[in-house]
């Protein structure tokens, strides 16, 4: 495989990097981080000394077609009026490997599903449905979405652990479970303190132990829910899915991915 060369505009520190850790270190947690691929030294420097738009656009003119499309728009119609043509498909940059997870509940406690779109390369490949609850909850739903985007994380980086894997969740709790309170809690006899009792003990367990085995090899981002973000909105289409029709293993979307057809549906 051929030596990669990443640009950070913004982050942690800023730069032309050479491995995909150093460039989780420096941008994991910011919602603002930018930053790119690029496949030779030269095309890096060029870039770095010119803005992160200004790479966008570069790469969307010259790399039609190409193997890493960057964000482009995309028609569609929701119940949260998603505009036509503005919908944005990766806010962060493209990584290789990007798996929008969501989870949705009605009524709260009440009838729960979970929804995953996968993105290949700027472009979406797969979409699952499934793991409804009876009586789950909106913050069940999402550790739900994140284990399974783990899982999924797992079967890439088994078929190629140097290609770059973000998990994007619009859930701050869920995130923050897994990312900063699990591994206090652990410590701590899986409790808060004092004996406290952790909700969704189980579940965050069953995350944790999972992401220790890849939290090198992946990215996890907080994005926004209905604000206009592709893959977030694919994800909730599909955990709506699945509470409506009652799906509990997580199956994979038979039909075809017609975008603007499933952003029609029903919202979470």
């Amino acid at each position: 495989m051929s030596k990669k060369f990443y640009v950070i505009w913004k982050g942690a520190q800023t730069g032309i990097f050479t491995t995909w850790p150093e460039v989780q270190q420096h941008t994991a947690g910011r919602s603002d981080a930018q930053y790119m691929g690029f496949e030779s030294k030269p095309a890096a420097e060029q870039a770095f000394a010119s803005t992160y738009t200004k790479a966008l656009m570069q790469r969307s003119l010259s790399k039609k077609g190409g193997s890493t499309p960057p964000p482009t728009s995309s028609r569609k119609t929701s119940a949260k009026s998603t505009s036509a043509k503005s919908a944005t498909i990766s806010p962060n940059g493209p990584s290789d490997v990007e798996i929008y997870c969501d989870g949705a509940c009605s009524p709260n406690p009440g009838k729960s599903g979970t929804g995953i779109a996968v993105y290949e390369l700027g472009k979406v490949t797969s979409l699952y449905f499934g793991l409804y609850e009876k009586n789950g909850t909106n913050n069940t739903a999402e550790l739900n979405g994140l284990l399974s985007s783990f899982q999924l994380a797992q079967h890439f980086i088994e078929k190629n652990s140097e290609q770059s894997i973000c998990i994007l969740s619009d859930s701050k709790y869920s995130i923050d479970c897994i990312t900063k309170w699990a591994k206090g809690w652990q410590a701590k006899g899986w409790t808060r303190g004092k004996g406290e009792e952790i909700k969704n003990l189980a579940l965050v367990q069953q995350c944790y132990a999972v992401y220790k085995t890849i939290h090198t090899k992946i990215t996890i981002r907080h994005v926004k829910g209905h604000a206009n973000i592709e893959g977030n909105e694919l994800a909730d289409r599909m955990a709506v899915l699945a509470r409506k029709q009652q799906q509990v293993p997580m199956i994979r979307y038979a039909q075809a991915i017609d975008i603007k057809t499933i952003l029609a549906q029903e919202s979470g």
